[in-house]
């Protein structure tokens, strides 16, 4: 029997995350420090080969941010891109007015102190000490910016041979990879818990993180080993009932939409029963209709929907059940649910809706708008395209038309804020409306008069697109449209979409509670206070960590010897930092080809204190 091999990073992802261990470890002791503040965030970039500006640290360090980690700055550096020595010969041209390749002091003092990101005369006068050759009081900017390319890779050329000549840091330090729900109205689906404290001081030293002696990583070490058939070889235990097509039916649909901080939100839901009868949920990704020819991307992204009592607290809600069946790219349970009001919580593993590059391969953008021959503004053919799809997305109950609640789901998508009655009515006077719910030509009216107001100029319809997930090519890549389907045998289901705040924490303890229910824990030796649960289903696999203890504990997992494995991480050995009494999901696996065999292979190990 043969397995394929464990997944293994390009080469130009691996050299990524060596850079990025290697300007962390320049700045921290270990890249399990967070980074606490806005001073200590310009500092790693800038060992990074970035130059940010206040607009970039502000973008990334916000009034609400308390720390960041080192998967956070992984993140942060796969969207700002290296400051070129083009880019800066660019600008200093532009200062540059008769052309003979010299700014004198005082012109570079007034553009650098007055205007963009100001500095002070101090940082202008260490400017001039490097770069005036002829001590003339001019600067020789193609000098100056040659000697600062050449300073930035000597940089980091230094921080990545120490890191390759330290076999201890490149071994132990890699980044405990956390999420946060979204900060919009929209309630978020995390495929593990919040980001939790961790030691926070910078240390300036050469020294690493000590790993534990052999003798201590044995007692400390759990190793679980669980060999996976291919789905091809496997029956599904749940197929279709018959004479489902009789069943009363009632169907909603949705979307995962990947968050920057590295979380998936979805909108969750309420079914209510009015009677108890045989039910038959499903869950799977949607296909968009334009495109019936060209294979979708999030088509392969694993779905699950978990059911829980609606109790009036959040202690009277329990786990009923949730889909564990599979059929192609359908997930299924099939059961008996008494009358009453559920929640519906949609989930992915997150091992496959992952962060992609938003821009295109030649660096332009799509193009969003033309102007006809009479020179009137137009959405061009691939615009409307995605403008249907996102429709197709939006019409939750699949009308065919929008109502004034499926539209507010994607204004607070996409802007942050909320359509009331008033305004709605203007657009009933506008644009095409049917039932006061706006129409698919309607819609697409909406986005050409937005357009026209900002005279084509298509920013801020980019980032309405990337909130919805698409890329600079229109192309859905950060995003998983779903629809789910339930069908009673007895009695009429309904379904709404809900949303709650309290969503984030439902599914966590709905995702908590499917792995502890199913699967003893297992004390990590010498450690009878922390456990590992380990749930295998039928087509995944997910680990959660119990810290009992009145201290927080630092486990690293490692899934090396793992085939044909991908981990919702995205690393394939990481550190997880469980605080004093708590639950912490710690990874899900899937298989990379389904229809081969798969073999999860992991060791967890304690820490000792970083």
């Amino acid at each position: 029997m043969s397995f394929q091999e464990s997944p293994r990073p390009s080469e130009e992802d691996e050299a990524f995350y060596m850079q990025c261990r290697a300007a962390y470890l320049a700045v921290f002791r270990s890249s399990l420090t967070n980074i606490t503040s806005k001073k200590h965030l310009c500092r790693v970039l800038q060992q990074a080969g970035r130059n940010p500006s206040s607009a970039t640290l502000n973008k990334y360090w916000t009034a609400t941010t308390s720390k960041l980690n080192f998967d956070d700055f992984c993140e942060i550096l796969k969207h700002e891109e290296k400051t070129e020595e083009s880019e800066l010969m660019r600008v200093f041209k532009k200062m540059d007015v008769n052309g003979d390749g010299y700014i004198t002091h005082s012109e570079l003092e007034k553009a650098l102190i007055t205007r963009g990101e100001k500095m002070t005369k101090e940082e202008v006068n260490a400017i001039f000490s490097l770069a005036d050759i002829n001590k003339d009081g001019k600067l020789h900017y193609a000098e100056f910016c040659r000697l600062f390319a050449s300073t930035v890779e000597q940089c980091q050329t230094a921080a990545l041979e120490r890191l390759e000549a330290d076999a201890k840091l490149k071994r132990l330090n890699f980044g405990s990879q956390s999420y946060s729900p979204p900060k919009s109205s929209v309630s978020s689906a995390s495929p593990a818990t919040q980001r939790v404290d961790s030691d926070t001081t910078p240390k300036k030293d050469n020294r690493s993180s000590s790993r534990p002696s052999s003798a201590r990583s044995r007692r400390s070490s759990l190793s679980s080993s669980i060999t996976m058939t291919s789905s091809s070889t496997k029956a599904n235990k749940f197929p279709e009932p018959s004479g489902l097509q009789g069943w009363n039916h009632s169907f909603m649909k949705g979307c995962f939409f990947l968050e920057d901080d590295g979380s998936i939100s979805a909108l969750q839901y309420q079914l209510h029963i009015p009677h108890t009868t045989t039910v038959y949920l499903t869950i799977q990704p949607l296909g968009l209709s334009h495109r019936p020819d060209k294979s979708s991307a999030w088509m392969t992204v694993d779905t699950a929907l978990f059911v829980m009592s609606a109790g009036e607290t959040k202690e009277d809600t329990n786990l009923v059940c949730f889909t564990e069946s599979k059929d192609k790219e359908k997930y299924i349970w099939k059961g008996e649910l008494n009358a009453g009001t559920y929640h519906l919580l949609p989930f992915t593993s997150g091992c496959r809706l992952k962060k992609r590059s938003r821009k295109s391969p030649s660096g332009k953008p799509v193009e969003l708008f033309y102007r006809t021959d009479t020179e009137e503004l137009d959405l061009t053919r691939e615009f409307r395209e995605v403008l249907s799809d996102i429709f197709e997305i939006i019409d939750l109950d699949g009308n065919g038309l929008l109502s004034l609640e499926e539209y507010n789901f994607f204004e607070l998508r996409t802007s942050g804020e909320k359509c009331d009655k008033d305004a709605w009515a203007v657009c009933k006077e506008n644009f095409d409306m049917r039932k006061n719910q706006l129409t698919r030509q309607g819609f697409m009216e909406l986005n050409l008069m937005e357009a026209t107001e900002k005279d084509g100029d298509p920013a801020d319809m980019w980032v309405t697109l990337e909130a919805m997930g698409y890329n600079r090519m229109l192309e859905l890549v950060e995003a998983c449209p779903f629809q789910i389907d339930v069908y009673c045998e007895s009695t009429q289901p309904s379904i709404q979409p809900l949303s709650m705040d309290s969503g984030p924490k439902l599914l966590n303890q709905a995702l908590q509670k499917s792995i502890t229910a199913r699967t003893g824990a297992k004390a990590l030796r010498g450690h009878d206070n922390v456990f590992i649960y380990t749930y295998k289903g039928e087509h995944r696999i997910s680990s959660l960590i119990t810290n009992k203890t009145n201290q927080r504990v630092t486990v690293h997992v490692n899934n090396e010897q793992s085939r044909n494995c991908c981990s919702s991480r995205g690393m394939t050995v990481f550190a997880v930092e469980v605080p004093a009494r708590t639950k912490m999901v710690c990874q899900h696996v899937l298989p990379i080809n389904e229809k081969q065999d798969w073999i999860y292979s992991c060791v967890e190990t304690i820490l000792p204190g970083m």
